[in-house]
């Protein structure tokens, strides 16, 4: 009988042979049955097979691993999804013909006039190990660019969280935005190139990004003048090739929390309506956002709007969407100079700061006194332990006030932590998620900028789990592979320099890191039945090509995924398992 690989409908059948992996610390099992999208038994071939039945369909999956699905607790999915579905994609670019030809193609479509705009060149979000540094010739130019048309406007974006950054445009996009040879070499915080002329080069440096962007200069041209962020029309589509391709990573669970509008989690409702949904995705509304473009501050009237929308909007039950709590991002990221750090650190562009506040006390404290009284769940994200200090404080003031014991809040990123608060977030209730993209392509950046001390409490992960935390992980800015996340849970490898920020509070074993992104971020998403392989779960799981308990750790970030599986539905497939040698 052939297997339905559609992901349509639920496959009963029983794996034998392999290495199932019930969880990183139970012991392995030899096969698996699954019936009715749960996890129906789990055991030797003889008990498996014996479970099934006689009408069971069996596949021998030849000593391949059988993990639980994994999950990703600070994905920003839907945002990459709708941001880069118009445009060109040139990350994997050589040369400047490379990119001039994917142009060419693209504008072979477009209307005369119209905006073209593509990726970055380079390995997103960080583009630390690979960019535009490694053309030959460097950035293309608006000479390079009009190769590829003189009819359309174009544009190679700048991504965050790396700033200054650098963008491009070719001769017809500098027209458009009246850039010309009497434009200041400088204008607010981005740099205008020119040739010996003085006739701009169509590069632009400095605040040029494309979200994450207040630059009064750059933030007028964006909003004003070149081609929408976002195009409605796209965005469904977008985000379910989004979410194959996370499942051709092995993940299965999202937990969307940070900059999410409702008019977002509305998308998942209208997927999820369609029958389109199939991974499972826990949402948050966002406070006040300051993130994408077109984020603006809120009245108090409107943050307590707000805050009333999020706890009406909360969906507990549903095997495939829920909604459930209200996310602040208060401070952020030095490159940006929105580290909250008291003692200050080198700004941007110059100078020293202490950081930029985005949420203002007054409105954090009516949002903990909101969730304190009505239990909407409350996720924070952290950069930095001065941060945390406030958070910590608040939440003890709060706690007390209404005589909670334990919160059940959230700290998103606990990037940077001092000695003690890991122990006090635990007393306080709180659970915790971490990217290791911030010691990965902000490692480099903390110890220039803010100084090596920075580095001593970056991704403390070992010191979290000592704690007795709950620690679910993430891709967020990337690196975009989870299984290369897990290697760096262990390494600590930062880049570009390569060094390594190993130290003894960072540091966990191979089996640890592989639970953040299973047992862990089922805890932290509070969504019984998945992140493990027990009978009665439900049945997301992956087939992958090696056991990422007790493989090689450098081979690790290679893992392949044969066979991804959300609720029995067989939703990826490269064609391996079954296949005839």
């Amino acid at each position: 009988m052939a297997i339905d690989t559609s992901g349509k409908t639920a496959v009963n059948i029983a794996y034998i042979n392999g290495n199932v992996l019930t969880s990183s610390s139970g012991p392995p099992a030899q096969a698996i049955l699954i019936r009715d999208g749960r996890i129906a038994a789990v055991g030797s071939n003889e008990e498996v097979l014996t479970a099934g039945g006689r009408d069971v369909e069996v596949q021998d999956v030849s000593g391949k691993t059988i993990s639980p699905g994994l999950i990703d607790t600070h994905p920003h999915l839907l945002h990459y999804a709708v941001a880069r579905a118009p445009l060109v994609n040139i990350l994997d670019a050589k040369s400047h013909d490379d990119i001039v030809k994917a142009i060419s193609e693209k504008a072979s479509s477009v209307p005369k006039g119209g905006w073209i705009a593509t990726t970055p060149i380079g390995d997103a979000q960080y583009f630390a190990r690979r960019s535009y540094r490694d053309l030959e010739g460097g950035m293309p130019n608006r000479y390079v660019l009009d190769r590829a048309s003189i009819n359309h406007p174009i544009i190679i974006q700048a991504w965050p969280p790396s700033c200054p950054n650098i963008t491009a445009f070719n001769s017809l996009a500098l027209q458009v935005l009246g850039i010309n040879s009497s434009t200041a070499d400088r204008v607010d915080d981005v740099w205008i190139e020119k040739d010996s002329q003085g006739e701009p080069t169509g590069i632009l440096k400095g605040s040029v990004n494309a979200y994450y962007n207040e630059d009064p200069f750059f933030a007028k041209l964006r909003d004003t003048k070149i081609a929408p962020y976002m195009l409605p029309g796209l965005i469904p589509q977008a985000v379910l090739s989004s979410l194959a391709d996370y499942h051709k990573r092995g993940i299965t669970s999202i937990f969307e929390a940070h900059a999410m509008e409702s008019s977002h989690i509305e998308v998942y409702k209208r997927l999820q309506a369609e029958g389109k949904l199939n991974t499972r995705v826990l949402a948050s509304i966002e406070l006040e956002s300051n993130a994408l473009p077109g984020s603006r501050l809120k009245s108090m009237s409107e943050i307590a709007s707000t805050l009333e929308q999020a706890l009406a909007a909360r969906q507990s039950d549903d095997d495939w969407l829920r909604v459930e709590g209200i996310t602040t991002c208060v401070w952020g990221i030095p490159t940006h100079d929105g580290l909250c750090w008291k003692d200050g650190y080198q700004a941007t562009f110059g100078g020293l700061t202490t950081g930029k506040r985005n949420i203002t006390k007054e409105k954090l404290k009516a949002t903990f006194e909101f969730c304190a009284k009505t239990g909407l769940r409350l996720n924070l994200l952290s950069t930095s332990p001065d941060e945390l200090d406030e958070y910590i404080e608040t939440a003890e003031a709060v706690m007390k006030k209404y005589n909670i014991k334990k919160s059940d809040w959230l700290i998103e990123h606990a990037m940077i932590i001092r000695e003690g608060q890991a122990k006090k977030l635990k007393e306080l209730g709180f659970s915790v998620t971490i990217s290791m993209g911030f010691t990965y392509g902000l490692g480099d950046v903390l110890d220039e900028r803010v100084g090596r001390n920075s580095l001593e409490g970056l991704n403390a992960i070992r010191e979290l789990l000592d704690a007795g935390l709950i620690v679910g992980a993430s891709l967020d800015w990337g690196p975009m592979d989870p299984w290369e996340c897990m290697r760096l849970s262990v390494t600590h490898q930062m880049f570009p320099s390569g060094r390594f920020n190993d130290g003894p509070r960072q540091v966990i074993s191979q089996a640890e890191a592989f639970e953040l992104f299973t047992t862990h971020g089922a805890a932290v998403m509070q969504w019984e039945g998945i992140g493990t392989l027990m009978p009665g779960s439900h049945a997301d799981l992956i087939i992958i090509d090696r056991n990422p308990l007790t493989c090689d750790l450098e081979s690790l970030s290679g893992t392949k995924v044969l066979r991804t599986t959300v609720a029995g539905r067989i939703v990826y497939d490269n064609g391996e398992i079954g296949a005839k040698a």
